[in-house]
């Protein structure tokens, strides 16, 4: 089974990216879409997250936007509060691989936007960035619900350049140029990964 991780910085079309994957009936997993899950009503993660940051919960489901607001900023309070999330989010990844391992599957990708940026090393065999020039980068993030400059600065502060990631991948997945384009060169980039 060939494991492919997806990885990329805010805004850079990550999500468009693993859309295409999975309209290729190829498995993603998104550890995004786990955290959801973690801290909706009666998730995983509800009951550390209220025991630790009470304000955050709302009618017993963790409230995303309350709680980025209390670790926005703080470091310390951030990584606590990952120290608790990661493990819950590498269960599930570590489920998702046995299960598709024992279906035989030939492709599963891991879509984890901080790769680069985490310590762990997650085993896989092809490394793709999703890229796309800073302008539309920073133009893509600023429309997104309650994004602001200072929040944008902070984000990107706690990720990697793009140009230092595309020089760390084995493939760059281009989403700056439409997605057409995205998904044409996806085609050809897939067809290598499989050798």
């Amino acid at each position: 089974m060939v494991i492919v991780v997806l990885t990329g910085s805010i805004a850079m079309g990550k999500s468009t990216t693993a859309t295409m994957l999975r309209r290729r009936k190829i498995p993603v997993f998104d550890a995004d879409a786990v955290v959801h899950n973690l801290f909706s009503k009666d998730g995983a993660a509800v009951y550390s997250i209220e025991k630790h940051f009470p304000t955050a919960i709302k009618e017993g489901a963790v409230d995303r936007t309350i709680l980025s607001e209390i670790v926005f900023g703080d470091p310390q309070r951030l990584s606590f509060l990952e120290s608790l999330i990661h493990p819950l989010v590498d269960r599930e990844r570590r489920r998702f691989l046995q299960r598709h391992q024992r279906q035989k599957t030939n492709m599963v990708v891991l879509d984890i936007p901080l790769f680069f940026e985490t310590k762990k090393r997650y085993k896989c065999d092809i490394i793709c960035v999703v890229s796309a020039p800073c302008f539309l980068q920073k133009q893509r993030a600023l429309a997104r619900p309650g994004m602001t400059w200072q929040k944008l600065n902070a984000i990107l502060s706690r990720q990697m350049p793009d140009h230092v990631k595309r020089n760390k991948c084995d493939f760059i997945i281009p989403t700056g140029l439409g997605k057409a384009y995205t998904n044409q060169i996806l085609t050809k980039k897939l067809k290598h990964m499989k050798g």
